[in-house]
C-alpha cells in the first residue's frame, strides 16, 4: 500500500451545504477503516471555519484515492470546488 495525501477545497459559500453533508460524510469515511490513517478540516484562519478538507489514504494506487474523492457526498453535494492528490511520506511522527 502507499499513502497518499488527498487536499480537497470547498467552493465559496458551501458552508451550509457542508454542515448538512457533514453526517454522510463522516458515515463515508467511516466506511474505509484503517485506510484512512488521518482526515480533517483545512481552516481559514482569520476565523477558524472549514474551506475544505485533508486526507492521508493508504490504498494501492491514485486510481483509489480518486474513487474515493469522485464519491464523497461533500463532492456529490458540491462542496468541493477542486481536489489535488500526492504520494505521501511519513518523515518526522508515526500514523
Amino acid at each position: 500500500m502507499t499513502l497518499f495525501l488527498l487536499t480537497c477545497l470547498d467552493h465559496e459559500g458551501a458552508l451550509d451545504t457542508r454542515m448538512a453533508t457533514r453526517p454522510a460524510h463522516l458515515d463515508y469515511v467511516a466506511t474505509f477503516g484503517a485506510a484512512v490513517k488521518l482526515a480533517g478540516p483545512v481552516l481559514n484562519a482569520p476565523d477558524g471555519g472549514p474551506i475544505g478538507s485533508h486526507f492521508i489514504l493508504d490504498v494501492a494506487d491514485q486510481a483509489e484515492v480518486e474513487a474515493f474523492a469522485a464519491n464523497d457526498p461533500y463532492a456529490l453535494a458540491g462542496v468541493f470546488k477542486a481536489h489535488t492528490i500526492h504520494p505521501f511520506r511519513v518523515v518526522v511522527g508515526n500514523l
